[in-house]
């Protein structure tokens, strides 16, 4: 491999790096996570780190393919009714936890209603809310989980029914949180159930090793009932937040592939396009940041417009991003869905900043609280924080102090908004406006800026019921200008592109819309 002459001087340290690495047999596959994952319980993972262990070990109704498009799974085959409310699965007969017990309906039924207790505290419950019934039986408004839309007729056939005739019902079929969890393991081990030895999954690999901060070695599950084209017989999954390290196990042949966006080491982006492994592509992604709406001053939606107005979404994606994004000013990618085309939110404006941060009683920042802002410990997050720390100086006149956390701690310290101001993204579940509308909905698990409209909420409900695409797209349309224009908990920044460094040879990674890339697809061609 070539690599240039700056990259090959950079990365001579790197040898180094290498003598340091724990001893072991390599695995197949070497793949660098961006950070150690939160959990591998399908109805608690909320993050893409923790998710690409997730889908590995746990498998749905339906499962994504290398394009990032839903197929059979534990379901070889469902039957929708002619209203699209009513979708009847049936389960392969091979389908198998781990430890040899069968896959079966009633699997999926009761780890739906786990999901949905409102004791289990699932940030994700809302992805289930499809279902008849299950918004009100996971709010406590309902106690009977048989009134909601989901039954096993048999072990091997599952009956679900929703409210409305979504368009993403089978998209969300094969989404983490709707996977099955051996639930005699859990009452057998309590929370130690996921640990390496007692993890009783039904994806197409087992859970070899687990080692904190080190890596996660995953090995071929035999039982899988595609286990023949899983071709990767190990994988090892290594968190490693810095980007520079990232990229030295990557050149020095330790890692085989790299794709979190935050990956790429900021000096040497112009350097590292010129490589042929080095590969971006577009994806329904968005950089943003949240307001905590209940801690002052950003209760004051002039405030939140107002900073909103002072950030140059330009300077930031030419000056320190440089991939190729496209500054945003919705928080919906253009195009999500069926060509779905957001309203445009506010743009850089530093007048208007100025007299609404006045209006709200801080002119030229006099009298504001020094207020925080948190951000990921990644050479990019820091240039961005960095970055608007000085437009609000600049524009507003306000001091905003900077403090960085990990992702663990910054995932806590957003669902317990324990911040003032944050750095976010998100990553389509699925192809719909929906799965990033959705998630600003009262007691939504993702909302995490305490921002509440019960007028955003009608028109999210609205929208799930309407059948007519274009009169759902301008019901969607309403929503969002309330979200970002009126509302402002959030500013939307940037809209990704994925990043992956890629050794030649390795197959099965496609850029895909969601950016979701199952190791199960991938395998060597030398």
């Amino acid at each position: 491999m070539r690599a240039g002459s700056r990259i090959s001087i950079f990365f001579a340290a790197a040898f180094l790096l290498a003598a340091c690495a724990p001893s072991s047999e390599r695995a197949d596959l070497v793949f660098i996570n961006s950070a150690e994952i939160e959990t591998l319980d399908p109805a608690m993972i909320t993050d893409q780190v923790s998710m690409r262990l997730g889908e590995s070990l746990f498998e749905g109704l339906c499962r994504l393919n290398a394009q990032g498009k839903p197929e059979p799974g534990v379901a070889e085959r469902w039957e929708a009714s002619a209203d699209k409310k009513h979708y009847t699965f049936f389960l392969r007969k091979d389908a198998k936890w781990s430890n040899g017990d069968p896959v079966t309906a009633h699997d999926f039924v009761k780890s739906w209603e786990r999901v949905l207790n409102p004791s289990t505290g699932a940030d994700y419950a809302p992805q289930l809310y499809p279902l008849v019934n299950a918004k009100s039986y996971n709010e406590g408004m309902i106690k009977d989980f048989s009134q909601v839309g989901v039954c096993a007729v048999d072990d091997c056939t599952l009956e679900t029914t929703l409210e409305n005739p979504i368009p993403y019902w089978i998209d969300l079929c094969a989404f983490q949180t709707l996977s099955p969890v051996h639930l005699p393991t859990l009452e057998k081990h309590g929370g130690s159930w996921m640990k390496p030895g007692r993890l009783v999954g039904n994806g197409p690999f087992l859970l070899e090793s687990w080692l904190l901060d080190d890596r996660i070695r995953l090995k071929k599950n035999p039982g899988y009932w595609d286990a023949e084209n899983t071709r990767m017989n190990t994988v090892d999954v290594m968190p490693i937040a810095d980007a520079n390290t990232a990229l030295n196990y990557f050149m020095t042949g330790q890692a085989d592939l790299v794709m979190d966006k935050g990956m790429v080491p900021v000096s040497l982006i112009d350097k590292l396009k010129q490589q042929s492994w080095f590969r971006t592509g577009p994806f329904l992604g968005t950089w943003f940041i949240r307001f905590n709406v209940t801690k002052a001053p950003f209760t004051d939606p002039l405030v939140r417009r107002a900073f909103a107005l002072a950030v140059d979404r330009k300077r930031i994606v030419e000056k320190i991003t440089r991939l190729g994004e496209q500054p945003a000013t919705s928080f919906t990618p253009p195009g999500a869905g069926r060509n779905y085309q957001p309203p445009a939110g506010p743009e850089f404006n530093p007048k208007l900043a100025k007299e609404l941060l006045a209006q709200a009683g801080f002119p030229e920042g006099r009298g504001l609280p020094r207020v925080e802002y948190l951000y990921l410990p990644l050479p990019v997050e820091k240039n961005i924080a960095v970055e608007l720390q000085a437009m609000w100086k600049e524009t507003l006149g306000v001091e905003v102090s900077l403090t960085k956390q990990e992702q663990k701690i910054w995932l806590s310290s957003m669902r317990e908004l324990s911040y003032d101001i944050c750095r976010s993204s998100w990553v389509g579940d699925y192809n719909d406006p929906n799965t990033f509308l959705e998630c600003f909905t009262i007691g939504n698990g993702n909302n995490r800026t305490g921002w509440e409209s019960k007028r955003y909420d009608e028109l999210i409900a609205a929208a799930a019921g309407e059948a007519d695409i274009a009169k759902r797209h301008a019901v969607f349309a309403e929503a969002e200008k309330l979200l970002i224009t009126v509302g402002a908990p959030i500013i939307p920044v940037y809209h990704y592109v994925g990043v992956q460094f890629r050794r030649d040879g390795l197959k099965g990674v496609e850029s895909n819309l969601i950016d979701d890339h199952p190791f199960r697809a991938m395998y060597w061609k030398r």
